[in-house]
């Protein structure tokens, strides 16, 4: 699919402003790119799991949402959307309805990683016509930074704190991406904000318009979980691209394929010393923080390359 910035930035806005999600958030851009990716004449219906977009987007009676929207449990979104399309399908065999509807889900990594994930995982496997879309911003940032599945080693979270005994987050962080890709759905993607966000709307199109299960994992950096200014969220995201530390890439059918390989892969500080979150590992003593991150995403992205040939 051609990608035209200026075509697909002249869209009418499917997720307005007025939001109450914090400047510098990743999420809001996330659900305006991912509407966005939606062709002009196709409805949508939006399950979002509790989270920081749930109560910052949908606060009753007001909605930052132009399509359908249901607001779910933290712990089934997948599961209502899963259920809601076949509804849809039921009604259309039946010839009572006639417009195209696409169904999205959108959660956080809490309810996506962690407490949604068997919702999710079920509803991959049965096969339903949606898309689940993940804005990762690797803690449950909705309700005091606690850690999740999906933080990063050495990161500071309220429930892994640094300190004289503590280096933060012991454990690896899980790799949700390439869990779903195990499923042998359809299309799986991975990506984030940088550039022109072409990736982002080429694999959110194609998501959306694969038939079967879809799932897109976008990394979505929170200002306050990871202590960082607003204005620095695009950069944060390109250095972790560059880094390596979140590759982009896809698995079409089975078949991987890199979406963007650094022509010069720099050091994992550079993406690091952007975040408050991993200020400590900079300090005398730790230096073995930052040596162990490297080998790690060294490690991980030797063996994406390998997968994708």
């Amino acid at each position: 699919m051609a990608y035209n910035h200026k075509v697909e930035l002249s869209k009418p806005e499917r997720f307005t402003g007025g939001h109450r999600l914090c400047a510098g958030c990743g999420a809001g851009i996330v659900c305006r790119a991912m509407l966005r990716a939606l062709d002009e004449d196709d409805k949508a219906v939006v399950c979002n799991a509790t989270g920081c977009l749930e109560v910052s987007s949908f606060l009753y009676p007001y909605t930052a949402w132009e399509d359908s929207y249901i607001h779910s449990a933290f712990e089934n979104a997948a599961a209502t959307c899963g259920g809601v399309e076949a509804a849809y399908r039921a009604l259309k065999r039946r010839g009572k309805l006639d417009e195209t509807y696409k169904f999205l889900t959108i959660g956080g990594d809490g309810g996506t990683y962690d407490i949604g994930f068997q919702s999710l995982s079920g509803a991959m496997e049965r096969g339903h016509d949606m898309t689940y879309f993940c804005y990762d911003n690797e803690a449950y940032m909705n309700t005091g930074i606690q850690r999740s599945s999906s933080t990063p080693r050495f990161a500071n979270a309220t429930t892994a704190p640094t300190g004289t005994e503590s280096v933060g987050k012991r454990q690896t962080k899980k790799d949700l991406t390439q869990i779903m890709a195990a499923h042998g759905i359809p299309y799986v993607a991975q990506t984030t904000f940088i550039g022109n966000f072409k990736d982002f709307h080429q694999k959110a199109h194609r998501a959306i318009y694969t038939e079967g299960p879809a799932f897109v994992n976008v990394m979505a950096p929170c200002p306050r979980g990871w202590q960082y200014s607003p204005e620095l969220l695009p950069e944060i995201c390109r250095m972790a691209v560059e880094t390596c530390v979140w590759p982009l890439y896809e698995v079409v059918d089975g078949k991987w394929y890199l979406s963007y390989e650094p022509r010069k892969k720099l050091p994992v500080t550079e993406f690091m010393k952007l975040q408050g979150r991993f200020r400590h590992c900079f300090q005398p003593g730790n230096e073995w923080t930052l040596e162990a991150a490297q080998k790690d995403v060294d490690e991980r992205w030797e063996k994406l390359k390998e997968r994708c040939g």
